[in-house]
């Protein structure tokens, strides 16, 4: 899947297309996750991305785009090197 947002172009295949083989996303605390599907809010039709966590109970979470696909905010983390709010792993 190709996504854009915000005038960057992100490329990655989720677990909706592809389960074997969908991107592995790091949070920048860490943690891994797979998109699950990129879908849109009922009320604003804004998109979300629908995403599992790839530990513990493989949970499920939603979160707007803008935000899953932002920049780390170096003011409250300045020790955080990586600049995305989740990165392509690989």
């Amino acid at each position: 899947m190709k996504y854009c947002i915000n005038y960057e172009e992100f490329e990655f295949i989720t677990i909706n297309e592809d389960k074997d083989n969908a991107t592995l996303f790091r949070h920048f605390k860490g943690k891994t996750y797979k998109i699950v599907l990129i879908a849109k809010d009922s009320e604003t039709l804004e998109d979300v991305v629908i995403y599992q966590q790839q530990y513990d109970d493989f949970g499920y979470y939603s979160r707007p785009a803008w935000m899953f696909f932002s920049d780390v905010d170096k003011e409250k983390y300045p020790e955080i090197l990586q600049k995305k709010r989740f990165e392509i792993i690989g």
